[in-house]
């Protein structure tokens, strides 16, 4: 009796590894969306919507988290009417914006403007970027609005930078460059 059980068991076992050898057809996958990812285009139609509509798309007239929208456009009206717009910071906490300002400044500007923002940077030493010009030139007329705007939006060779900062820090670097033409004009 124990003989034929344990043929009955080896034989059991010899069926089982023959059975999962088969290579035409393969084994069952319990998730098999584990090995091979559905992917779902952005706006397709999908089924597990209501009605097999596409994606939603945000509701109208509203604005991404974090993203104020800048008022004014990008040319010389837009420019001319940003130079007279003042800093909303708070004022009583300049120190410190100004000191944001200079750590946001040296990371993003001061490549090419310069530490000292006259338009010496390392980029323009080694002629990589010529003609970047300094604050404290007379003929150039900047404000703090107007460096907001040109931060925002770039100008000339300078692209934007208004996906590198946000709203605040763009204030900040605005208000640091005032110091600056500040401190070369003296």
């Amino acid at each position: 009796m124990k003989n034929i059980l344990k043929i009955g068991i080896v034989f059991t076992a010899v069926l089982a590894m023959v059975s999962c050898a088969d290579k035409d057809s393969p084994n069952y996958q319990y998730m098999p969306n584990m090995y091979f990812p559905v992917g779902y285009e952005t706006y397709q139609q999908v089924d597990f919507l209501p009605s097999g509509s596409e994606a939603l798309q945000p509701a109208e007239n509203t604005i991404s988290r974090g993203w104020l929208p800048y008022e004014f456009a990008n040319d010389l009206a837009g420019k001319d009417m940003a130079r007279l717009q003042a800093s909303p910071l708070d004022s009583l906490n300049a120190e410190a914006n100004l000191a944001k300002g200079k750590e946001l400044y040296d990371i993003y500007c001061a490549i090419c403007h310069g530490a000292n923002g006259a338009g010496q940077g390392t980029l323009v030493k080694r002629e990589k970027i010529l003609g970047v010009p300094s604050y404290a030139d007379v003929a150039r007329n900047i404000t703090v609005g107007s460096t907001y705007h040109t931060i925002y939006y770039g100008l000339n060779s300078m692209g934007s930078y208004a996906g590198q900062l946000n709203f605040e820090e763009r204030w900040q670097v605005a208000e640091y460059v005032m110091k600056l033409k500040q401190d070369l004009t003296k």
